[in-house]
C-alpha cells in the first residue's frame, strides 16, 4: 500500500492535551499515526504554550507558526480567531505537495478558500458552532469589552461560516445535533459527517466504593463555565450541606468569594492532570451543566470513562447520544434532590458495564481513526 500522507492545521500546540480542543487534536493524530498516516502537523504558537517535541514522535513533521495577535487582525470582517492564524510560511509549505490538509476547527481555516488549493481534499473538523459558541459567551460574560468583543465575533463568525466553509470537501461534526445543523446549511450529500471527538480514555474504569462528595470541574475563567459553577453555588448548594468541590483553571475572584462564604464548597484553583483525575475518581457525584449545547463536552466523556454517577442537565447531553448513562436534571430543585439521592446510592456494577459497551461501540478511538481514514483516503 502506497504511504499516506495528511497535513493537520491545529489552531494550537496540541501538546500537552490539558483542554478540549486540543485533546481531540492530540488524540486524534496518535491514532492516524498508529494505523500509519503519516502526519504534517502545522501549529500556531503564542505566549503560554512551549514548543512540543512529544509532538515528533506522531508526526513526519511538526511546523510552528507565530500567532498573528493585534489590531490588524481584530481589525477585520474575518473573525479574529480565524485572521490572527495566517501565515505565508503556512501557505507555502501546503502548497508543495497534493497531500489532503485538515483544518482542526474554525481558527485554522484562513487558507480553506484559497484558489491555489481549490483542487486539494480539504477537510474542516468541527468542534462548535463557532458564531453560536460566541453568541452565549456574550449572554454570559458581564464585562462591557468582552461582551462587546463576542457578540462582534460572533456576526464575524456566522458570515465566515456562511460564505467560506462551502470550499470544504468533507465536514467532520463532534455531535448529531451539530451535524444536522451544517446539513441544513451545507445539504450536499456526502459532505457532512459525525465523527465524535478523540480523547484519552481507552476502557472504563470506575473506582469500587462510594464517595463523599460532589466533584464540578472545569476551565472556569471562561464565561460559560463561570456562570456554570455559580449557578451551582448560589441556586442548588448554598442552602444545604452537601460537600461540593469545584476544581478547574483560573477560577475568577467572584467565584472564589462565593464559595467561601460556605463551609460545604470548596475551591481547587488549578489542578494538575493527576489530581484533576482522582477528583473525578474519587466523587461519589459528578455534576456537568452548562448553558451551550452546542459541541461535545469531553469532560463528560472522561466523567463516564472514570467517575461514579454523572449528573448531567439537558444541553450538555445534546447530540451526543449519552442520554442512557447519565441522570438528568434541569432546574435546582431538582439537582438539588438528586444529588441528595445520588451522594446515598452505591453506583451498581450494571452501570459500568452499560457504560463499556456504549462506549466502546461509539468512542473508540481506533474506531473513528479509521473512519476518518476511510473518509479521505477511500478504502
Amino acid at each position: 500500500m502506497p504511504e499516506r500522507h495528511l497535513h493537520i492545521v491545529a489552531f494550537d500546540i496540541p501538546y500537552p492535551p490539558n483542554y478540549g480542543g486540543v485533546i481531540d487534536v492530540f488524540y486524534k493524530l496518535k491514532a492516524l499515526c498508529q494505523q500509519g498516516i503519516k502526519i504534517h502537523l502545522h501549529c500556531f504558537e503564542y505566549p503560554g504554550r512551549e514548543r512540543a517535541p512529544e509532538l515528533e514522535d506522531y508526526c513526519m513533521e511538526v511546523l510552528y507558526y507565530p500567532r498573528l495577535t493585534g489590531l490588524k487582525s481584530a481589525l477585520s470582517p474575518i473573525p479574529y480567531i480565524v485572521k490572527s492564524r495566517r501565515s505565508p510560511a503556512l501557505i507555502s509549505r501546503l502548497l508543495r505537495d497534493d497531500y489532503p490538509i485538515l483544518f482542526e476547527g474554525i481558527h485554522s481555516c484562513y487558507y480553506l478558500d484559497d484558489s491555489r488549493l481549490k483542487n486539494r481534499m480539504l477537510i474542516y473538523r468541527e468542534s462548535n458552532i463557532e458564531h453560536q459558541y460566541y453568541l452565549n459567551l456574550f449572554r454570559a460574560e458581564h464585562r462591557f469589552f468582552k461582551k462587546a468583543y463576542f457578540l462582534i465575533e460572533s456576526l464575524k463568525l456566522y458570515f465566515f461560516q456562511r460564505f467560506r466553509l462551502k470550499h470544504a470537501k468533507l465536514m467532520l461534526v463532534v455531535s448529531r445535533s451539530d451535524a444536522d445543523y451544517l446539513r441544513s446549511k451545507f445539504p450536499d450529500p456526502g459532505i457532512v459527517h459525525y465523527l465524535p471527538s478523540f480523547h484519552a480514555n481507552e476502557e472504563v474504569d470506575i473506582r469500587p466504593g462510594s464517595g463523599s462528595f460532589v466533584l464540578y470541574h472545569g476551565n472556569i475563567e471562561v464565561p460559560e463555565n463561570e456562570m456554570a459553577a455559580g449557578f451551582l453555588i448560589k441556586k442548588v448548594f448554598a442552602n444545604t450541606d452537601y460537600p461540593l468541590v469545584i476544581a478547574g483553571m483560573n477560577p475568577p475572584p467572584r467565584i472564589i468569594e462565593m464559595a467561601n462564604a460556605h463551609p460545604n464548597i470548596r475551591i481547587v484553583a488549578n489542578p494538575d492532570d493527576d489530581m484533576l483525575f482522582s477528583l473525578i475518581r474519587d466523587a461519589q457525584v459528578n455534576i456537568l451543566v452548562t448553558f451551550q449545547a452546542t459541541g461535545l463536552k469531553l469532560k463528560l466523556l472522561n466523567t463516564l470513562y472514570n467517575g461514579r454517577h454523572c449528573l448531567v442537565n439537558s444541553p450538555m447531553l445534546a447530540g451526543t447520544g449519552l442520554e442512557s448513562l447519565c441522570i438528568v436534571a434541569d432546574n435546582e430543585q431538582e439537582i438539588g434532590n438528586k444529588v441528595g439521592t445520588l451522594l446515598n446510592t452505591p453506583l451498581d456494577a450494571k452501570i459500568s458495564h452499560q457504560r463499556a459497551a456504549l462506549l466502546e461501540a461509539h468512542f473508540s478511538n481506533t474506531a473513528n481513526a479509521g473512519k476518518l481514514i476511510s473518509l479521505i483516503f477511500g478504502g
